[in-house]
């Protein structure tokens, strides 16, 4: 175990250009963007199917009770935080890929990191 003081770096990127599949400009980020969707669906449905035939077994009709809930502030908040991290996982293509822009990323600096990653 680590302290706070040992911590590991930990790159929170890939380094150099991520690979292409369709010379159509965007087209690989839209469709990095569409399957975060459909995993994030998949999740949402296993889990709320999971509720259901839970509430369902114990005589609880869930339907109703979520159309009467009221949300108080910190559900709000707890909610707008996961919406925020959803669409940061969500354009994280993007994202990446403009920032990478924004610092200039040459070839020579994409054939430095792999020459970097060859030598191990």
């Amino acid at each position: 175990m680590h302290t706070d003081e040992q911590k590991i770096h930990v790159n929170r990127h890939a380094k150099g250009k991520r690979p292409t599949f369709n010379e159509t400009k965007g087209y690989d980020q839209l469709m990095s963007m569409v399957m975060v969707l459909a995993s994030e669906l998949n999740v949402l449905h296993d889990r709320v199917d999971a509720q259901e035939r839970v509430a369902k077994a114990q005589g609880i009709d869930l339907a109703a009770g979520i159309e009467q809930l009221t949300l108080d502030e910190a559900a709000l908040e707890e909610r707008e935080a996961w919406r925020q991290g959803f669409m940061a996982r969500l354009f994280y293509v993007a994202t990446k890929e403009a920032h990478e822009a924004s610092m200039g990323e040459t070839k020579a600096s994409f054939n430095s990191t792999i020459e970097d990653i060859a030598k191990g």
